[in-house]
């Protein structure tokens, strides 16, 4: 199994009410970067990025957002709107770091570390998004049809018991079906580090938590997103994976953030974190050498 080569330290910081998950690599490095994981994905999966950078002399910091991976999820009756990530981020980084931040995000954790950037940027160096630039566009006129299906898969998923798969290595193979080519060795880790023991002893769960399999309400906006970027005052990376999410209105949304930079991974899908690190940490380095 893939073991990293430079072991993080683990704590937890207590924000918005929520135990928050903490992975710190390379506690005395000159600059600190902030990695901020996507949906359903969880800080370690950075530890092969993170590896890369502590290389270059960063202390890197990842943490698990609210639902995800050893991060509390929300009470009886919370949900996961989007501005909640938002709002921990910004309650989290003056506990994690001291100083100006390089900010990274991938996927949602990239959408909501624009927002941030966007609204309190004093406190950082640069902006990178990884496959960040936010969902497909979603019509207003669907949004009571949303709150309809939101409602409904509420319900469904309070209801229903937690899915039990009988062994790490199945919850591999769940994986495997958004990236077949994910290996044995990375991903036993991801599958160890994203599952727990289930309640009844035998098999596991994921870590997340199920309400995050439910549709959220509000549709989204690429003119909401626009308005943060165009606040966005610090030197933006934005990275796309060739075979990635890629969007109609891409170049549109990108040019919002004044003065970004551009990069195609070649041969990588979404994950680019996962399946390109090396490509990653250049481009990453490469942006804050500039």
């Amino acid at each position: 199994m893939y073991q990293p080569k430079h072991v993080p330290a683990e704590r937890f910081e207590v924000v918005n009410g929520l135990r928050h998950h903490v992975l710190t690599w390379n506690e005395t490095g000159a600059t600190t970067v902030v990695l901020c994981h996507g949906f359903l994905d969880l800080a370690w999966s950075f530890a092969p990025l993170a590896d890369r950078l502590v290389e270059h002399g960063h202390r890197v910091v990842a943490f698990d957002w609210r639902g995800h991976g050893e991060t509390e999820w929300v009470g009886p009756g919370g949900y996961y709107h989007f501005a909640d990530y938002v709002l921990d981020l910004e309650r989290m980084l003056p506990r994690i770091a001291n100083g100006p931040i390089h900010l990274v995000g991938h996927s949602m954790g990239g959408t909501a570390c624009a927002m941030f950037a966007g609204t309190r940027p004093s406190n950082l160096a640069t902006l990178s998004l990884v496959e960040g630039l936010g969902p497909p566009e979603q019509k207003i006129a669907d949004a009571p049809k949303r709150f309809r299906a939101w409602f409904d898969t509420v319900d469904r998923v309070r209801q229903a018991p937690r899915r039990v798969m009988p062994t790490v290595q199945a919850a591999l193979g769940r994986m495997r079906r958004q990236n077949p080519s994910l290996d044995d060795s990375f991903g036993i880790f991801l599958a160890s580090k994203g599952t727990v023991l289930s309640d009844l002893g035998e098999g596991v769960h994921w870590c997340f938590d199920p309400l995050h399999q439910t549709r959220a309400p509000l549709p989204f906006r690429r003119e909401v997103l626009r308005a943060f970027a165009e606040r966005v005052d610090v030197p933006a990376l934005l990275v796309a994976g060739e075979r990635g999410f890629r969007l109609p209105d891409e170049t549109e949304r990108a040019s919002s953030f004044r003065g970004h930079t551009f990069v195609e991974i070649p041969g990588v899908g979404h994950m680019v974190h996962w399946f390109a690190p090396d490509a990653l940490a250049e481009a990453l380095q490469n942006h804050w050498s500039a």
